[in-house]
């Protein structure tokens, strides 16, 4: 029987049904989200979510080389009975969700296939033949990419296909012409610390197997044979984008005409440090890139012009249908637009959105929808799954997501009242523009903050004004100026329209620099762990795609990745990759520099560490550390010692006293009294971090597990054989670092068969 309550209310016995139990509620709560979401047809972009899961499951996880037949399988088990389960809409959610994180693996699975080429794996100086295929001009000199023909007498199992080296020298080669020089070059770099920007996998999908410099002169030679169709085009259109980016700089002139060839070409080179320093701190350096912003703008300028173009003629405007006619024409000009600035990845993918939204007027639908975000989340990723772990994929599709779920927020019709005059309407619009401008950047920002912190350890307090007072200028004069000066390119009337151009974004840079005037106009974070990243990625989903309460589920990762973010994991020694250098912790809490570390690696440990200081070898060594010829020492606050050894003969001595040794060369098997990281040690696991706790250590890798992966070739071994792997490997992996206990014994392991330079 259902029991009865009773309650006192004013001394009489008052019978009262009971509450339902808290979990059917619940239950019943979900299941009218879920229905509502089915209804609108929002569980589709899970299916996204679902293909980018497998993606990381690829990356994170697998070891080796996957079967490509296996995940496809998987696939085609996981989607078969899909057809046969209408009647049971959460086990067809299941399997959908299953059989498209599959196909994310298989996808990750092929693109690794397809990108392989051979990676340098020592530094090496030679003789380099080869046909440039792209080249970007710099304030001095250039960079160049190389398709390489020859190099140093390596065989073709082992010379890297495509090198990026740069060239201090005038006069500066042509694009696809075939040179020969002496070049230095080095594998492509890992990271600098761990959990920091791998170059080194970049560098792998864009098939460049080397980096570094044209030493000496460089000859104009003839082809031995005709460079492929695919080369000779790319090299036209890259010396084409060259001499357009001269033209709209030399137009204007200084750092204005820079930063507008920028915005037309893609061609950053000209683009001072200062300028680019303004730019970030103002927040508006996504405007320099070429991406979702620079598409929709190109697009939507073509698309006003042909449509305003028809609707000037009576028949056309009455009998044509002058929006898709315009919108296809958009289609062109934003694919041309595309191609002219480089095809690069971010642009490519803002791309794929536009030409989706497009089509979405040519099929009468509404043009942007989280529908259509999934759509080319789907083939963006399909096409580059790497893409999912840089911030220009995250940032882009991130920023459009929160757009589209707070679209009702921030429509600038609010402002707009039915009936008013003339002046009403006018205040009413400029209104809307104001508050739809803010609210828009306010969204964006707080939708792409948890990339932009994760992965640049900066942020932006003033980029809400920053953007606010830039976009009106990108929007009304800049983007409309760069579509009419290249239609007006081909007939030489395109100066003054560079010009025009160049003054607008001169206002742009005056603003920039004005704003990175504030105090703590950009202030550094410490680093946080992919954890805090998973976890406000989840809430940014459960926040956006649902349209439902089950929004509220965003609740929890919410406060858990705010939590981890708080709360990071700072480290007390950094080595770099090479055993060069390393920071350690002073007393005053502070990293200081011992050894020779470069300024890009000091620069990469100090932000993660939420330092924002600029420190060189000299006013950044470590208090109380020595150095000589030798090597140098330095005591972490608990007081032990870390040394670092230049040469063989300081082994003895630091062996004896350091708790911690650090070496680029080979440490003798005898130093067993230190825990060592030698170049045994770095070349199994990349740059490390240690953190002390009790008298040991917890060790991070760069290399994480120390999980096999193609773009981090294990160099050439000795006959040495190995004992056991170094005491660090068992401290490299991310997830759950060990503590080592010191003293720590060093054991044997392979040995590259050639010096680390």
């Amino acid at each position: 029987m259902r029991r009865i309550g009773a309650r006192l209310t004013g001394g009489a016995l008052v019978l009262a049904a009971p509450r339902a139990p808290a979990l059917p509620a619940f239950r019943h709560w979900v299941a009218e989200g879920l229905a509502q979401e089915a209804e609108q047809r929002r569980l589709f972009p899970w299916l996204a979510v679902a293909f980018g899961a497998g993606i990381l499951l690829y990356f994170g996880v697998a070891d080796g080389t996957p079967v490509l037949a296996a995940p496809l399988i998987g696939a085609a088990l996981a989607l078969a009975p899909v057809p046969f389960l209408g009647a049971r809409p959460v086990a067809m959610a299941l399997a959908l969700a299953a059989g498209f994180a599959f196909l994310g693996f298989a996808a990750a699975t092929w693109r690794v296939a397809q990108v392989a080429a051979p990676i340098l794996t020592r530094t090496t100086i030679g003789p380099l033949t080869g046909t440039i295929e792209a080249l970007d001009e710099r304030e001095v000199g250039a960079r160049l990419v190389i398709r390489v023909d020859s190099f140093a007498g390596l065989g073709p199992e082992v010379r890297p296909a495509r090198v990026r080296v740069s060239f201090r020298k005038t006069p500066i080669p042509r694009p696809g012409e075939t040179i020969a020089a002496t070049a230095r070059l080095l594998p492509p770099p890992e990271a600098a610390r761990p959990g920091g920007y791998d170059f080194a996998r970049d560098a792998y999908f864009q098939g460049i197997g080397a980096v570094g410099s044209l030493v000496g002169a460089v000859k104009i030679r003839a082809p031995t044979e005709p460079p492929p169709l695919r080369l000779r085009l790319a090299a036209m259109l890259d010396e084409a984008r060259n001499v357009l980016t001269r033209r709209i700089a030399e137009a204007e002139g200084g750092q204005a005409g820079a930063v507008a060839a920028a915005l037309v070409t893609g061609k950053r080179g000209l683009i001072g440090p200062a300028s680019n320093d303004a730019l970030r701190a103002a927040g508006i350096y996504h405007v320099v890139s070429i991406s979702g912003l620079h598409m929709v703008l190109a697009a939507g300028v073509v698309f006003w012009l042909v449509r305003a173009f028809l609707a000037l003629i009576p028949h056309c405007a009455v009998f044509w249908p002058i929006k898709k006619i315009a919108a296809g024409f958009a289609m062109v000009g934003v694919s041309g637009y595309c191609a002219f600035s480089g095809w690069d990845i971010a642009a490519e993918r803002s791309l794929i959105m536009t030409l989706i939204m497009l089509g979405a007027i040519l099929a009468d639908r509404p043009a942007l929808s989280m529908r259509n975000l999934a759509v080319a989340a789907l083939i963006a990723l399909a096409r580059e799954p790497e893409g999912l772990l840089g911030p220009s994929f995250q940032m882009s599709f991130g920023a459009v997501a929160g757009l589209i779920a707070c679209a009702r927020l921030i429509d600038g019709r609010l402002f707009v009242r039915p009936g008013a005059g003339r002046i009403g309407r006018l205040v009413g619009t400029g209104l809307s523009g104001i508050v739809g401008t803010l609210a828009t950047t306010l969204v964006a920002q707080i939708a792409t903050a948890p990339f932009a912190t994760y992965h640049f350890q900066t942020v932006q307090p003033f980029g809400l004004i920053g953007n606010a007072l830039t976009l009106p200028l990108v929007s009304l004069v800049v983007m409309p100026s760069a579509v009419i000066g290249c239609l007006a390119y081909p007939f030489a009337l395109d100066r003054p329209v560079w010009w025009l151009m160049g003054q607008a974004v001169g206002g742009m840079l005056a603003i920039s620099h004005w704003i990175a005037g504030f105090e703590r106009a950009s202030v550094v974070v410490p680093a946080f762990g992919t954890g805090a990243l998973a976890a406000l990625t989840t809430a940014l989903l459960l926040a956006t795609l649902p349209v439902s309460q089950i929004r509220w589920f965003a609740l929890p990762p919410i406060l858990l990745g705010l939590g981890l973010m708080v709360h990071p994991e700072h480290h007390d020694l950094y080595v770099d990759r090479q055993g060069w250098g390393a920071a350690v912790r002073g007393p005053d809490g502070q990293l200081a520099i011992l050894g020779s570390p470069s300024g890009f690696v000091l620069e990469q440990w100090l932000k993660a560490d939420g330092d924002g200081r600029r420190l060189d070898r000299s006013s950044g060594a470590a208090p109380g550390g020595r150095c000589d010829r030798l090597g140098c020492t330095a005591l972490l606050p608990d007081g032990r010692a870390v040394a670092l050894v230049r040469d063989r003969r300081a082994f003895p001595e630091d062996c004896a006293r350091a708790t911690v040794l650090i070496t680029s060369l080979m440490a003798p098997p005898t130093c067993a009294g230190p825990l060592v990281i030698d170049r045994r040690v770095l070349a199994t696991h990349g740059a490390v971090a240690l953190r002390a706790v009790g008298n040991g250590f917890t060790v991070r890798s760069a290399h994480g597990d120390d999980r096999s992966a193609p773009w981090r070739p294990r160099p050439a071994h000795t006959n040495l054989e190995p004992t056991a792997d170094p005491p660090i490997a068992a401290a490299g992996g991310m997830a759950q670092p060990e503590t080592l206990q010191a003293p720590a014994a060093d054991v044997a392991i392979d040995a590259p068969a050639e010096p680390l330079q």
